[in-house]
């Protein structure tokens, strides 16, 4: 198994259960940006009572789950962890924070065709305000590079207002501004 196999299989069981879901990280970046390789799947869930436990029934084995839920620091939500042990590859499950953002960013998903079939991601434009948020907050520069990426990929389609607002609240506007001026205009 792959890890495109191993995310297409998490859709596919998600959408079985009917659970809100919106891909985020790497894959929704590599959809509006330049692709790149990646070691993790992320999702942001509506986490109902059971649905860890049915989505571990659903999926099984290789899939094995990280009995420990952990705490993300950066935008303060809980987590699961999905491991394959036979590859490096690991699918990592946010719980839908109650933070104002979190909440517009999964109003906002939308539908696109990723690894051949449609799946709920997040917009071009919550990509790069969460990207800029954990490149600032969480001091990782590969989401700097990504965020870049697809500002450069997506130009003029992008909602400025929407992303200089967030960013605004975010305290990451500086960063936003340097990326921008830094992208040569399209002639």
């Amino acid at each position: 198994m792959s890890g495109d196999d191993a995310t297409l299989a998490v859709i596919g069981a998600l959408e079985a259960l009917g659970t809100p879901y919106m891909v985020v990280g790497s894959f929704s970046s590599n959809l509006y940006g330049v692709p790149r390789s990646t070691q993790d799947a992320d999702f942001v869930l509506q986490f109902g009572p059971q649905t860890i436990f049915q989505l571990a029934d659903l999926l099984g084995p290789p899939f094995r789950f990280d009995p420990q839920m952990s705490f993300e620091t950066v935008t303060f939500t809980m987590r699961h962890v999905l491991e394959l042990p036979d590859i490096p590859f690991k699918v990592e499950l946010f719980h839908l924070g109650d933070d104002p953002y979190d909440q517009e960013r999964f109003h906002r998903r939308c539908r696109k065709k990723m690894l051949g079939r449609e799946v709920s991601v997040a917009t071009a434009e919550d990509v790069i305000v969460t990207k800029l948020r954990w490149a600032v907050q969480g001091r990782r520069m590969k989401d700097r590079e990504d965020a870049r990426d697809v500002i450069a990929v997506q130009g003029d389609a992008i909602d400025w207002d929407y992303v200089n607002s967030w960013c605004d609240r975010h305290g990451s506007r500086a960063v936003l501004d340097e990326i921008r001026a830094s992208i040569p205009p399209l002639l």
